[in-house]
């Protein structure tokens, strides 16, 4: 598969004058370290059109020669025209398309950490020679293995690097990177920052004209993931229309793929289920032909989040633990302890809480403790809502954020969503058995995590399970207190740092 992420599909365009050579300066170092490594004195190199004073007058920097001449001395030293020109050449850049090509390959089918040491190779490889579209290529592979690896803080480097190569390229160009340190900061918890950057690039898209399909199908899909975790859901139902209405004009499987999984998550929203696993089913079919690992995984995970939300646990459990392995298999730690929280939630509901707790207590084990929380206090109520909040579930949707590395933990700064979807869980099983103080702690601390995040509808609901637990002790003002914060996130879900939904392109 042609992957567009894998330097977008698109070349920087030949050189044909010298106006488009380089510095006249870089020119003639080139002319002068090809004369070098192929023996020739300056007279040799300029015979019989030019004289050797010319030749040494151009490799000081000191002239800017015509098309005529660049052509003679490309002729003489043996190279193309292109490659005089701009110093690349064709043979180097394919080698390294190539390199690529397999590195992509690799994640798709194998370990991020094996398709890490391809991507740097073609990543010093490419800087070596000068090649920055290739560089900018393996750098967003590097972004691409951080994320699944869950080395967030380093995905955020790697994608920043290439919009900093990218940067007088046309926007459409750093898209991917801009889309993935979106999905970084989502992984990270950090919602509303997520979706200020998608949605000011969409924007940005928009008024320029710049209207390039392929960029604003990665968007709106990209988008779709935090708009549902803060409960925005008519926005994150209006971006999976607009991917749709795009996806004819973009020729990617793997994107198109990637925008059935994200529509399938507004479906669920709204009930849907069975148009939701029909869409889950399209996209489990491209990933199985592209053979691409870890999206196929996702499809297993959420057709196990939508046979739960019907309940149908036994086939929730299926699928939710064949994500697992395929993604444990894969060494994919970012998502395996996300699928192990929501396997969890379907044991648990199936009477299994000895095996659903032996599950979560690993994957906090090593979080630091969160700050106690006796009840909740007053609550910063955000700006007023603009679409209705969803009715809080048992579990968070995949494809959200709160993953972090298989044996470092779920913490606030590497799974906030999650490790407070796991102290919840933990909080009901301790509730079902009677121990109280356990429950309200785990409570109390799943609350401290998702405060931090915006995801409305957990918070709300989180907030009702201790609300009721501490009415049923009797301390009914720390109850009241409770209901009163769950009341205020359920309010006012949805808002992001933007405030108006950003505007849409003409279709």
């Amino acid at each position: 598969m042609a992957d567009r992420s894998a330097g977008d599909g698109r070349t920087a365009g030949t050189v044909t004058g010298a106006a488009g050579a380089e510095s006249t300066a870089e020119l003639g170092r080139r002319v002068l370290r090809l004369r070098t490594e192929r023996g020739f004195t300056q007279r040799q190199l300029a015979e019989p059109a030019y004289t050797a004073a010319y030749v040494s007058t151009l490799e000081a920097g000191k002239v800017r020669p015509s098309e005529a001449a660049l052509r003679h001395l490309a002729d003489r030293l043996g190279v193309s025209y292109e490659e005089l020109t701009t110093g690349r050449s064709p043979r180097d850049a394919t080698r390294l398309r190539a390199a690529l090509t397999d590195a992509r390959r690799a994640l798709a089918t194998g370990a991020a950490e094996d398709a890490t040491g391809l991507f740097e190779e073609v990543r010093d490889e490419a800087e070596r020679l000068g090649f920055a579209e290739e560089r900018s290529a393996a750098l967003l592979g590097l972004g691409d293995c951080a994320l699944e690896t869950g080395e967030l803080t380093l995905a955020r480097d790697h994608f920043e690097d290439v919009e900093r190569l990218l940067a007088g390229e046309p926007l459409p160009r750093r898209i991917p990177a801009i889309r993935g340190r979106a999905v970084a900061h989502l992984l990270a918890g950090e919602l509303r920052y997520s979706c200020y950057l998608l949605e000011s690039a969409i924007d940005e898209l928009n008024a320029s004209g710049l209207h390039d399909p392929y960029a604003l199908l990665l968007l709106y899909t990209a988008a779709i993931a935090p708009y549902m975790d803060m409960g925005a859901h008519a926005r994150a139902v209006r971006a999976a229309e607009l991917a749709l209405a795009l996806a004819p004009s973009v020729d990617d499987p793997g994107l198109i793929a990637r925008m059935h999984r994200g529509v399938a998550r507004t479906l669920i929203a709204e009930g849907r289920t069975a148009e939701a696993d029909a869409s889950l089913a399209k996209a489990q079919e491209l990933y199985e032909q592209l053979r691409i690992h870890t999206d196929l995984a996702h499809c297993h995970w959420m057709r196990g989040y939508v046979h739960a939300q019907d309940g149908n646990l036994e086939r929730a459990e299926r699928e939710l633990r064949t994500a697992r392995d395929m993604l444990a298999s894969k060494r994919a730690a970012l998502f395996t302890v996300q699928v192990e929280v929501e396997l969890a939630d379907v044991l648990r509901r199936r009477g299994r809480t000895a095996e659903a707790e032996a599950l979560l207590l690993p994957l906090l084990a090593r979080s630091p403790a969160p700050e106690p929380v006796d009840a909740p206090g007053p609550v910063e109520t955000p700006e007023p809502a603009t679409v209705p909040g969803a009715a809080p579930g048992p579990m968070t949707a995949p494809g959200g954020p709160g993953a972090t590395a298989v044996g470092a933990g779920l913490t606030a700064e590497r799974g906030a969503v999650h490790a407070g979807g796991a102290h919840r869980l933990l909080g009901l099983i301790a509730d079902e058995r009677g121990d109280v103080e356990a429950a309200e702690e785990h409570y109390c601390a799943a609350l401290s995590l998702l405060e931090r995040t915006g995801a409305a509808g957990d918070l709300a609901d989180l907030c009702r399970l201790l609300g009721d637990l501490l009415r049923r002790e009797g301390r009914l003002e720390a109850a009241m207190d409770a209901y009163r914060t769950g009341l205020g996130h359920r309010a006012a879900p949805g808002t992001t740092t933007l405030g108006p939904a950003p505007a849409e392109p003409p279709m």
